[in-house]
């Protein structure tokens, strides 16, 4: 089944088909930085079942915390960040499931199952029960 999302001006549109990969909370400073809280909710997905429907994207690469560069695709008009991709994910786009329309995506397909750099996890952000540190 796709999935078809977007960002917040509906300037920039994508589909993304297929089973998740992998599904996590990340709480890496980049992921408190591109989303203005605590944590970013991530789906990786495979790069066959990912298409851009509309409108084109800008890029902006840094060197995340696990050492490899990474690469974050946004909308230049509204700022909103849609995914990223890098070698930490063999390529495959690692969406910010916040962008995508159905809502049961977030709450049922994106529930995560690891989390990422748990270090820094805020006081205030409790562990998954059942997950494990990727």
């Amino acid at each position: 089944m796709a999935h078809e999302g977007g960002c917040l001006c509906g300037k920039i549109r994508i589909s993304i088909e297929g089973e998740p990969i992998g599904k996590m909370l990340c709480h890496c400073l980049d992921c408190h930085k591109i989303s203005g809280s605590a944590f970013s909710t991530n789906v990786v997905m495979p790069v066959a079942g990912f298409k851009i429907l509309s409108g084109t994207p800008k890029t902006f690469t840094v060197r995340g915390d696990s050492g490899d560069e990474i690469t974050s695709y946004f909308c230049g008009d509204c700022g909103s960040t849609l995914w990223r991709n890098g070698k930490v994910s063999n390529f495959n786009p690692i969406i910010k499931a916040g962008v995508i329309d159905d809502p049961k995506f977030i709450n049922e397909t994106a529930k995560p199952i690891v989390e990422l750099f748990p270090h820094r996890r805020v006081a205030w952000v409790k562990e998954i029960p059942g997950t494990t540190e990727a």
